[in-house]
């Protein structure tokens, strides 16, 4: 007999015993679930992790909906059905969560997860209609609670509502993230700076540019997950065993979803080939993609965070982060940026999960992929981490960033990069040996190109605008366009075969 232990002479018994299939099993006394559930915690001590919360909350949504469904076809007794949903109703508000014990790393498809929430629903629904707790007379595990189910339709349309309710708390999160960016980027909006491309000095950008960046590749990495997202509302339920549909019905499946789409308040349906759903995890690998790319664009604002506030006497530190914590036990004073530190961890992370969840894909065979179990806890996981980083990084980081204006142009007016705008007036090769000669000299860039005369003065000071070179075009063209315009407007018109242009003293450089 498995889970044998000692006591005392005259008292109660810890256990109690259950029978299934494959013989007696002690269970604990008090528990709700049963012999399947004992089994699988004997058989998978391997990691100490439990389902996650919204697994057993989705799971146990669908068993109420089955239910309801069974009941309302005659296939199920009413006072059974009623007991069921009561019990489900119970474990929806907060109760018996304790009770689901098996570890994530278990058999295949999900069945001990599948059968855990159908013993503690049995358990409970029997106590309910006032009969023993794990005798299963009056209220079976699978006859009733599984009634038109299997755990190859159970587990992956659990999967799939878990998602979905984790997945609004998370697009809110990922939005305040990019609204904060976007504020910032209006506040920044008139800092200059230098950019930076391969980690080397480029030409101008305003600060606010480079945060309106930031904001708009997180919000379109958002609008991708949730684009990714729809297809986890198409579910198999029904499909039972290989997608046939064996011991369920069309008409069972379409109660149940709508069962589900009331409750859940959300816009599920029937899987439109089941056989799909029933095969493949893709749905879940594109949903998984769509939560990788949007820790990539959260990692990104997070590194470049660090790298800008680096310092503070030694680096960029072109933006002050604020300082939420002491950064050494050697260094007194020394302030880390701490939460994008984070945020980047959680991102590796994600993207750990994600390599899980595609080798899982992958591993599916014939009708049916058994790794669903370790890609629902890593989806679930992925999604519960990358939500909260994203809402610490935007209430504890983003919000109370500072700009440093004057070190921005400190950086910015001894970029060698400012030259770039040389190039339309006199040329690249000119320009490059300008730029070479002010970094072996250490002279400006303003100073090489009036001592070589080849720009007059006040066109220099155009040309070298940043403000300039932050928008489109050509910087040093547009008050000579605009003083054209004006000449043209105030002098009487000629011929058309007169030539009165107004030239700028320099022409732009043609080959």
């Amino acid at each position: 007999m498995r889970g044998a232990s000692r006591r005392k002479p005259g008292a109660p018994a810890p256990w109690r015993i259950e029978r299934d299939p494959l013989g007696e099993v002690r269970v604990p006394a008090g528990a709700y679930y049963g012999v399947q559930t004992e089994r699988a915690v004997e058989n998978f001590p391997i990691s100490g992790l439990k389902p996650h919360a919204e697994l057993v909350t989705a799971t146990v949504h669908i068993k109420r909906a089955m239910a309801l469904a069974n009941a309302s076809l005659g296939r199920l007794e009413g006072a059974i059905a009623r007991a069921i949903v009561q019990a489900a109703d119970e474990i929806l508000a907060g109760g018996l969560r304790d009770q689901f014990v098996v570890d994530v790393y278990q058999a295949g498809a999900g069945t001990s997860h599948n059968m855990n929430t159908n013993e503690v629903l049995a358990n409970r629904a029997a106590e309910i209609l006032g009969a023993t707790r794990g005798t299963y007379d009056r209220v079976h595990p699978n006859d009733h609670v599984n009634m038109g189910q299997s755990t190859n339709d159970v587990f992956p349309t659990a999967t799939r509502l878990s998602l979905l309710i984790l997945l609004p708390a998370l697009l809110a999160a990922a939005r305040a993230l990019a609204d904060s960016l976007d504020a910032k980027a209006r506040e920044f909006a008139p800092v200059l700076k230098t950019g930076r491309t391969h980690l080397q000095d480029a030409v101008p950008i305003t600060l606010g540019q480079e945060f309106s960046g930031y904001a708009a590749n997180v919000r379109h990495a958002a609008e991708e997950l949730e684009r990714n997202a729809d297809s986890l509302h198409e579910l198999n339920l029904g499909a039972t065993a290989v997608g046939t549909g064996l011991n369920a019905g069309t008409d069972v499946t379409e109660l149940a979803v709508r069962n589900l789409s009331e409750a859940m308040k959300l816009h599920v349906r029937p899987a439109l080939n089941a056989f799909r759903v029933t095969q493949s995890m893709g749905d879940v690998l594109a949903y998984s993609g769509g939560l990788r790319r949007l820790a990539v664009e959260v990692d990104r604002v997070a590194s470049d965070l660090r790298l800008l506030s680096s310092g503070p006497r030694a680096g960029l530190a072109e933006v002050q982060l604020p300082a939420v914590q002491p950064g050494s036990s050697i260094m007194p004073g020394k302030v880390n940026p701490s939460v994008p530190e984070m945020v980047n961890q959680v991102c590796q992370q994600v993207w750990g999960c994600d390599a899980a969840i595609l080798a899982s894909a992958a591993a599916g065979q014939l009708e049916l992929n058994v790794m669903m179990p370790v890609m629902a806890w890593n989806a679930l996981h992925a999604s519960t981490i990358l939500h909260r980083a994203m809402a610490v990084l935007t209430d504890r980081c983003v919000a109370d960033i500072r700009a440093d204006e004057g070190r921005c142009r400190e950086l910015l007016d001894r970029s060698t990069a400012l030259a770039t705008a040389l190039s339309p007036y006199i040329g690249y090769a000119e320009t490059a040996d300008i730029a070479k000669t002010a970094v072996k000299t250490g002279r400006s860039i303003r100073d090489l190109v009036r001592e070589r005369n080849l720009v007059p003065g006040a066109q220099l000071d155009d040309i070298l605008s940043a403000e300039q070179m932050t928008t489109p075009g050509i910087p040093g063209q547009r008050k000579a366009r605009a003083k054209q315009q004006s000449n043209a407007h105030a002098r009487p018109r000629v011929k058309p075969d007169v030539k009165s242009h107004v030239k700028s003293h320099v022409k732009p450089h043609r080959k």
